[in-house]
């Protein structure tokens, strides 16, 4: 059996491993060739059990597979009456809640093709994908979305119509265009009364090898592409899933990462499908750590930006403890550290050690995991974005191992993933054996080949050419490489790569992971190219620098004023200069500034994920730039 199937072993040996319980299913078989059949048939045979909770007004609504399959039936009926013929493009504009996952399952058992949008977007945005995709309908989340969605509209002759999932503050708005998904699914239940068969009957036509989703990149060095996937591509995708990181109906998840971008689609909602696993949708991005303590996942999955707030949430806390709560914690990390180390570097670990990591959890390690709501977990995921191998460390001393996977929009989501029986924090894992993984000898980039490689970009067939080579292989962008046991590193993306005028090769990456590290910073993008030394541009994480000149008196009257505040600018030189120390003199960063605007995702800075663009960052910032070379 694959070692990933069982990873609790080595760590349960240690004493760290004992939060889980009994252990998934490895064997689940929900049949079917496309997301609609597996859809349906796991409708039927999960029927009362239930699939997905949304905390609304205070209180935690539960769906269960029937009634989302009735609700599914109604929108896909509607979606049919209202003439959307196979193979036609739907949007979602919307955040991560329960109707979105309605809508994309929807849409797809009527034979349709969906495509989400980010809720950030801008209406400029919203109308270039509806245009690109040909959408012919757009759900959209409230009135805040639909707003975005009347501005383009007369720009867009093939929207024929926009339904609104919450109708609040738009009780006595009219529009022939427009449609509540009440409405919708109103129209769908007439539809079935007449032909009740009508949604499984064209759910039946669809087949493995038709387009089902489109998933637009990030467009960091361009316009968005629209990344094609096809029913294949998706349902064997998430089977290889179960073999990467098991999970079975017992499994608690949280959903609450854009559903438009590749990683809560497929390790969210379809593989949540394809399992069984309760999906739990968070009141809104704000609440999240709230709504993780009360949902404690048995899986938690999310990106490096996530993790490193709970990791800054932390160390505020314990900056504003007694003595007596530091020391118990400074003493009971180390302790956790000793045994994650041994048991990473496959060591044996003494009775002594085991019964003194029994005490640092009931004195600090456990309410650390309580607080963070991790404490029933049985392993966090991370990816997405390449993440600080120190904050591994520190997930894994407090007995909670985090397991990375590599993946892109192209190759479905996870390629790679890291076997939670040999953790190697700075690795993204051994290649998944669904796909084949490997570095091109001539240039350093990582290859990847596999039925879960997309089919292309919509439109563009030159772009798909130059990305999928003669012999299938995806070319990724990732320069890295892979050691003796199989275990791939990502040292950087091949455009990013650094080197000064003095002709040193740098990883930007590397230093830009170690100072988001720190609870103070961010974002950061280290520049340097054909330039004499290093420097960087760092965006402030704002709720705890604010609180670090509230504590020490540092007076500011707005976010511009707070970065240009000099404490401020000497807290940030501080936690460079701690970066600074772990590497060579020619890698150190010698000056910085602060990003003086606070950021949105509506910003043109930010990707959708909250990303700072590189080139677009320095293209914008560059006679500040200029100017730390010229002092």
């Amino acid at each position: 059996m694959n070692s990933r199937t069982t990873p609790q072993r080595p760590y349960r040996a240690a004493g760290l491993w004992d939060t889980a319980g009994i252990q998934p299913r490895t064997d689940i078989a929900v049949p079917g060739e496309t997301i609609p059949e597996v859809f349906w048939n796991a409708v039927d045979a999960r029927a009362d059990q239930v699939w997905m909770r949304q905390k609304e007004l205070g209180i935690w609504r539960t769906w269960t597979w029937r009634q989302t399959g009735d609700a599914v039936a109604e929108i896909s009926a509607g979606l049919i009456a209202l003439g959307l013929a196979a193979g036609e493009c739907v949007s979602i504009l919307s955040n991560t809640v329960v109707e979105w996952v309605l809508a994309d399952l929807a849409v797809l058992s009527c034979g349709g093709v969906c495509s989400g949008i980010y809720p950030t977007d801008a209406p400029v945005q919203v109308h270039y994908l509806c245009e690109d995709s040909r959408t012919r309908v757009l759900f959209v989340e409230d009135d805040e979305q639909l707003d975005k969605a009347l501005e383009v509209r007369d720009r867009l002759p093939m929207l024929d119509r926009i339904v609104v999932f919450d109708m609040e503050g738009l009780r006595d708005f009219q529009d022939p265009g427009v449609m509540s998904l009440d409405q919708l699914r109103a129209l769908g239940r007439q539809h079935l009364q007449a032909s009740p068969g009508a949604v499984r009957e064209r759910a039946a036509l669809c087949k493995p090898d038709d387009l089902a989703i489109l998933v637009y990149t990030s467009g960091t060095t361009g316009k968005p592409k629209g990344a094609m996937h096809s029913h294949h591509g998706l349902v064997y995708t998430v089977r290889g899933y179960n073999t990467l990181i098991a999970q079975d109906e017992r499994d608690e998840r949280m959903c609450f990462l854009p559903l438009c971008h590749i990683a809560e689609r497929m390790g969210g909602e379809y593989f949540a499908l394809y399992t069984g696993s309760v999906l739990n949708f968070v009141e809104n991005p704000e609440t999240v750590p709230e709504n993780v303590r009360e949902i404690a996942p048995t899986v938690f999955t999310a990106v490096p930006r996530v993790w490193e707030k709970f990791y800054s949430a932390v160390m505020i806390a314990l900056k504003e403890a007694g003595p007596v709560q530091q020391a118990a914690y400074a003493w009971s990390i180390g302790v956790g550290e000793k045994i994650a180390a041994r048991v990473m570097a496959g060591e044996p670990v003494g009775g002594w050690l085991r019964l003194q990591f029994r005490i640092a959890r009931a004195l600090a390690l456990d309410n650390v995991r309580t607080l963070i709501g991790i404490h029933r977990a049985r392993f966090l995921v991370t990816g997405a974005a390449p993440i600080s191998p120190d904050l591994v460390r520190w997930y894994l001393a407090l007995g909670v191992p985090m397991l990375e996977v590599w993946g892109m929009t192209e190759t479905c989501g996870a390629s790679t993933g890291m076997p939670a029986a040999r953790i190697k924090p700075g690795s993204i894992g051994q290649a998944a054996g669904y796909n084949e993984v490997r570095i091109d000898p001539d240039t350093g980039e990582i290859l990847v080949r596999g039925p879960n490689v997309f089919m292309g970009y919509l439109h563009l067939p030159e772009k798909t050419a130059e990305t999928i080579d003669a012999d299938g292989w995806l070319h990724t962008g990732d320069v890295g490489g892979v050691d003796d046991e199989g275990f791939f590193r990502i040292t950087d993306r091949m455009k990013d790569i650094i080197i000064t005028a003095g002709g040193k090769n740098v990883t930007p990456s590397e230093l830009e992971n170690e100072l988001k590290f720190s609870p103070y910073i961010t974002d950061a993008v280290v520049i340097g190219d054909a330039r004499p030394y290093l420097t960087v541009i760092v965006m402030i994480d704002q709720e705890n620098v604010e609180k670090y000149a509230q504590d020490n008196d540092v007076p500011f009257s707005s976010y511009e004023s707070l970065t240009r505040a000099a404490e401020v600018q000497a807290l940030i030189q501080a936690e460079i200069d701690r970066v600074n120390a772990k590497f060579a003199r020619v890698e150190q960063i010698k000056k910085f500034f602060l990003l003086e605007t606070q950021l949105s995702a509506e910003d043109e800075e930010l990707t959708p994920t909250m990303k700072l663009k590189r080139k677009l960052v320095q293209t914008k910032y560059a006679q500040r730039i200029d100017a730390m070379y010229r002092a």
